[in-house]
């Protein structure tokens, strides 16, 4: 049997470009990342700034999962 991983965890970040329609998109969709992050370092939800391939641009991408 395996080792747990304990405290670290899983995450999606989405993008929040799908909501403003004034961004000129690539096409449709919404991007996501997944990334992991430390559970007992930050039990709050994670906000990063990552490129976005749809708006072609860097935008804020918040914790989903």
């Amino acid at each position: 049997m395996g080792k747990s991983k304990g405290a670290r965890i899983t995450i999606t970040l989405e993008c929040e470009c799908p909501n403003e329609s004034d961004i000129q998109k690539r096409r449709n969709g919404i991007f996501r990342y997944t990334s992991s992050k430390n559970r007992r370092n930050t039990p709050n939800r994670i906000e990063l700034q990552k490129f976005c391939k749809q708006c072609n641009c860097h935008a804020t991408f918040k914790e989903i999962k």
